[in-house]
């Protein structure tokens, strides 16, 4: 992975790391918005979403259109593709990890019969 990779992920997790910014990206899935249209789920201040949305777009998760005087929102999932690649790399341990937890709660289920079947 290259340092400009890395650095992109370390501000696309920064940007994911925050509830209210995850929630807009979650609205912005059903499309386009304005930042009024945003705002409403929340009680905060307009400012204080146009700063969660400058941190998105930032992070290249949001692109804002230019409409008159309107600057609706969009999402831009390729930043979420690269979070994307990066964690699968580490399926393999995850599926490894969960094969031998089901090895083990089979071992101890059929121990669980074994000590039923001798009257414990």
């Amino acid at each position: 992975m290259t340092v400009a990779t890395d650095d992109r992920l370390d501000v696309t997790f920064a940007a994911l790391a925050n509830s209210t910014r995850r929630a807009i990206l979650a609205r912005l899935v059903e499309g386009e918005s304005n930042v009024n249209q945003l705002a409403e789920p929340f009680q905060l201040s307009l400012p204080a979403i146009s700063k969660h949305l400058k941190v998105l777009e930032r992070a290249g998760l949001i692109v804002r259109g230019q409409q008159a005087q309107f600057r609706p929102c969009s999402l831009d999932a390729g930043p979420l593709e690269e979070v994307s690649t990066w964690a699968e790399q580490y399926r393999p341990v995850w599926e490894a990890r969960f094969d031998r937890m089901g090895t083990y709660l089979h071992h101890l289920r059929q121990q669980g019969r074994t000590d039923e079947d001798h009257g414990r």
